[in-house]
C-alpha cells in the first residue's frame, strides 16, 4: 500500500476524470491521498473530497504563491476552521524565493502566523520550501511543530539532516526519475528510508516520462520503484516503509487504517 503525501486532488485539470483518476491510483496501489489546500478558496474542497472518499486526507493551509492575493482575514478564516478538528496537517504553507514578485515579508509573515496555527492545533505542517530552506529552517527552530513534511525537498545533505532533527520527512517525488537530478537521486539513496515519503504532487511536476503532460497519482507506485533501485531494495520494502513513515507524520492516516 503506498501513501501519496502531497497530491492536488482538488486541482481543475482533475475537473473533467477526477473519479477516474483516483480509481486509476488506487488500482496501481496507491491506498492514502493527502490533499493540501492553498488558499481559502480551496477549503472547502479538499474538505469535500475527504467527506466522500475515505482515503483522501485534507489539510488547510495558504500557499507562499498565494499570499499576495490573500487578505489578511484569511488567517482568521484558517483558524476558525482549524478548530473544526477535520484536517489531517497545515498546509500547504511554507516560501517561495524562487518565483519573481512575491513578497518576501508578506510571505514570512503569513508562514509565521501558520507556523503558530499549527503549533497551537498540535498538527503538522506540510512544507513548500523552494530556495528557501534555510529560511524555513530558522523559523522553525523559532516555533517548534510536530513535524511534517518538506515537500519537493532539493537541499543539500545537512538540511535534509536538519530537517529530520526537527522531525520531519522528506518528499522527492517525480525529481528522483531524472537522471540528472544527482543530487535528489543521492539523497533518496543515502538517507535513511525512515526519513523519506512518496509524493506526487500531481497534477503538477510531471516525471521524466511525461514530461508537457498531467502529472498523475497513479504514477507513484513507478516512484516507489525509482526508490527501490536507487536503494537496491524491494518496492514491497519501500512501499511498507513510506507508508508507515506517512502515517507517523500524519498520525490520522494510521488511525484510518492506512499504515
Amino acid at each position: 500500500m503506498l501513501v501519496d503525501t502531497h497530491i492536488h486532488l482538488d486541482a481543475a485539470e482533475f475537473d473533467g476524470d477526477r473519479e477516474q483518476v483516483i480509481q486509476v491510483a488506487r488500482a496501481a496501489g496507491v491506498g492514502g491521498f493527502v490533499v493540501p489546500a492553498v488558499d481559502v478558496a480551496s477549503f472547502d474542497r479538499v474538505a469535500a473530497l475527504a467527506a466522500v472518499h475515505p482515503d483522501v486526507h485534507h489539510a488547510y493551509g495558504i500557499h507562499p504563491m498565494y499570499v499576495m492575493n490573500a487578505r489578511d482575514d484569511d488567517l482568521e478564516v484558517l483558524a476558525a476552521r482549524l478548530a473544526q478538528g477535520d484536517a489531517m496537517a497545515v498546509g500547504e504553507i511554507g516560501l517561495d524565493f524562487f518565483v519573481p514578485g512575491l513578497d518576501p515579508v508578506r510571505q514570512e509573515r503569513f508562514f509565521v502566523a501558520q507556523l503558530r496555527l499549527a503549533r497551537a492545533h498540535g498538527l503538522p505542517v506540510i512544507l513548500h520550501v523552494r530556495r528557501a530552506v534555510d529560511q524555513i529552517l530558522k523559523h522553525l527552530r523559532r516555533i517548534e511543530v510536530c513535524g511534517g513534511v518538506a515537500h519537493a525537498f532539493n537541499g543539500s545533505r545537512q538540511q535534509a539532516e536538519a530537517f529530520m532533527a526537527l522531525g520531519f520527512k522528506l518528499g522527492f517525488g517525480g525529481a528522483m526519475s531524472f537522471d540528472g537530478s544527482s543530487r535528489i537521486r543521492k539523497l533518496a539513496a543515502e538517507l535513511p528510508l525512515d526519513a523519506i515519503v512518496l509524493e506526487t504532487d500531481a497534477p503538477d511536476i510531471p516525471p521524466a516520462w511525461s514530461q508537457g503532460c498531467r502529472n498523475e497519482p497513479s504514477n507513484l507506485a513507478r516512484f516507489a520503484a525509482i526508490l527501490a533501485e536507487l536503494r537496491a531494495i524491494s518496492v514491497e520494502e519501500v512501499g511498507e516503509a513510506t507508508s508507515c513513515n506517512a502515517a507517523a507524520v500524519f498520525p490520522g492516516i494510521g488511525r484510518l487504517g492506512v499504515a
